[in-house]
């Protein structure tokens, strides 16, 4: 049974090769689109098997594409191929209903392998995204750091010595520290300056 195939992706080579490698091969791309409202537009009028959708388009990205598809009820199923594995990335795309997340380096019998797959039903990880994936499952739950541990951190990421904080904040400096202690249990780090940095990273202090 012939699969068909809506490539989604906003450089016309990319869209060129992939469909070049598709033709003849069990499948049939039955349409390209160049950004993520183009990919919904066309995914509803030719309601294809499988979506290959990039995630950073012009306009409306993948994972808006991937969220609007689902709210449609759009039987597609949904494989992400991109060159960005970041959790940023991953994460968004896999709860807005993604099949599958591929990346560009994949060779192209695991990409033929991951359409069939995919148009089945089944999930599909490439191996880093996967091992990811499973990593921050093994996370332990993340307890949110209090509004008063988050003054306690921004006026520490912004120079301030605990006993500067302490004024600023009008409570003792002991209370600082302890404030502290409960935010590198929380942040799962042992110093302030690996503090400062995780909470960047998680976007608690902004940018």
């Amino acid at each position: 049974m012939t699969i068909t195939v809506l490539i989604a992706d906003d450089h016309p080579i990319v869209r060129d090769g992939l469909r070049g490698i598709f033709t003849g091969r069990g499948f049939e791309v039955v349409g390209e689109a160049a950004n993520g409202a183009e990919a919904v537009a066309l995914a509803e009028r030719l309601r294809p098997d499988v979506v290959l959708m990039d995630l950073r388009m012009p306009g409306t990205d993948g994972v808006a594409a991937i969220t609007e598809l689902a709210r449609l009820g759009n039987p597609a199923r949904v494989l992400v191929l991109t060159t960005y594995d970041t959790d940023s990335d991953v994460l968004p795309a896999i709860e807005a209903g993604a099949t599958g997340y591929l990346l560009k380096d994949a060779p192209r019998e695991d990409l033929f392998r991951a359409v069939e797959a995919a148009a089945r039903g089944e999930a599909v990880l490439s191996p880093a995204v996967a091992s990811r994936l499973m990593g921050r499952m093994r996370e332990p739950a993340r307890e949110p750091l209090s509004q008063r541990e988050l003054e306690v951190l921004t006026l520490v990421a912004r120079g301030s010595t605990n006993k500067d904080a302490a004024k600023k904040l009008f409570i003792s400096e002991a209370t600082v520290k302890t404030h502290l202690i409960h935010v590198y249990a929380k942040l799962g780090v042992k110093d302030r300056a690996a503090a400062v940095a995780v909470a960047f990273e998680r976007g608690l202090l902004g940018s």
